[in-house]
């Protein structure tokens, strides 16, 4: 083991990191810093510092960064209507450059000279966590136990901590693994892991089932100014409390479920469950005022990079110069993307009713089947004609 002086301890208070924490301390004889930000977890942030101290902790960081999540991590991929493989709106991708830029300017606050992390030799979460590591802080000395100790699975952690005395918050009522922040909640492991068997009923949290969801539906409607929501049915909101209302409306509705085989960053395929009812309306809201607002050209070219946009989010490289550059052409993008957009919630289902905007590039006008009208349906001939020539030309050769 590397010689290090304190270490700063990506912290949740579930059964990894409390193994960790403590196998830390016992591996590496120094302390151990727990540090967990809080990003929309909930009520189990409340118990998160006690549980940190029983365990062993030196020290325990708890800070609020729901606003900065929300306004500088899941704004911005809003604005680039990032998804990844056409389902998943990166819950958990754009939380982990948060953490671990906060954990380092933990790291710097405490005089750590090491970082450390809960995700498994398996998964994404260790290349985000170690990317932002290495792109802020290269200096620091980085622990991955996962990557170290020789315990295999979760059977092992359970034993691990029953022989230490932690507290163990796996139960066979929830064989899976949970993620929660003010985006979406996931689900992995356990019995997910069969990707033929439906998830259970009562797994979810955020969201009512479709068939449970009210049988009227509610319009809301969604303020945005230079592509971000700024208000919900009028009322101004703070970018954390904007979309965390919208999370209860659309949770209401069944809105957000998303269950999905993605492709990881180190090759495996893997089975995600998600709910995401705020962030799903908010890709619906924010699409149909772009598409009054944004140029064609402007639309098609941001289009076209969306999916290297988005895989950029998923593998990590939020603080990467490529993602800054994209992002920059995203934003300029975003300009004229002010507007409101009416939205039906129904069973599961977000329906757009409706869309304005003060910068709207649709012309009535010009679009009307009626006649009259300022657009001359005569100058379509020669358009075609021109457009047509090479198929013409290449139809000519064919003949001959």
């Amino acid at each position: 083991m590397s010689q290090v002086n304190k270490i700063v301890l990506a912290y949740s208070g579930g059964l990894d990191t409390s193994v960790i924490l403590k196998w830390l301390k016992e591996t590496y004889n120094c302390p151990v810093v727990a540090f967990c930000a809080d990003i929309g977890q909930g009520a189990e942030v409340a118990e998160v510092a006690d549980k940190a101290r029983a365990t062993g902790a030196d020290e325990v960081f708890v800070e609020d960064f729901k606003e900065d999540f929300v306004r500088d991590f899941v704004f911005p991929i809003l604005r680039a209507n990032a998804i990844y493989e056409s389902s998943y709106l990166l819950g958990t991708s754009i939380a982990r450059p948060l953490i671990a830029k906060a954990q380092v300017d933990a790291a710097r606050k405490t005089g750590a000279d090491a970082v450390s992390h809960g995700a498994t030799g398996k998964g994404n979460d260790q290349v985000r966590f170690e990317l932002t590591y290495q792109a802020l802080a290269p200096d620091l000395h980085i622990i991955a136990p996962w990557r170290e100790w020789n315990m295999q699975g979760r059977e092992d952690l359970v034993a691990y901590a029953k022989a230490h005395g932690i507290p163990v918050p796996v139960t066979a009522a929830k064989p899976y693994s949970m993620d929660r922040n003010l985006l979406h909640l996931s689900f992995e492991g356990g019995i997910l892991e069969d990707p033929w068997a439906e998830p259970p009923a009562d797994m979810f949290v955020l969201t009512k089932s479709p068939e449970a969801a009210p049988d009227k539906p509610q319009y809301v409607e969604i303020d945005f100014e230079g592509g971000d929501p700024v208000a919900v049915d009028g009322e101004n909101l703070s970018p954390a409390r904007l979309l965390a209302r919208l999370n209860a409306i659309g949770g209401e509705h069944g809105i957000g479920r998303v269950d999905l085989v993605e492709n990881r960053y180190v090759g495996l395929k893997s089975r995600g469950v998600y709910e995401t009812p705020g962030g799903t309306i908010l890709r619906a809201a924010h699409l149909a005022v772009e598409s009054i607002t944004l140029d064609r050209e402007v639309m098609h070219l941001r289009d076209s990079l969306i999916p290297r946009y988005a895989e950029l989010v998923y593998y990590g490289y939020w603080f990467a110069p490529e993602r800054y550059a994209l992002q920059s052409l995203m934003d300029e993008a975003q300009k004229p993307v002010t507007g409101t957009a009416r939205l039906k919630l129904y069973k599961g289902n977000v329906t757009v009713a409706g869309r304005q905007s003060p910068n709207s590039l649709y012309r009535p006008d010009l679009a009307t089947f009626e006649a009259g009208g300022a657009y001359r349906q005569a100058d379509a001939t020669g358009f075609i004609r021109l457009n047509a020539l090479r198929l013409k030309i290449r139809a000519q050769l064919k003949e001959k």
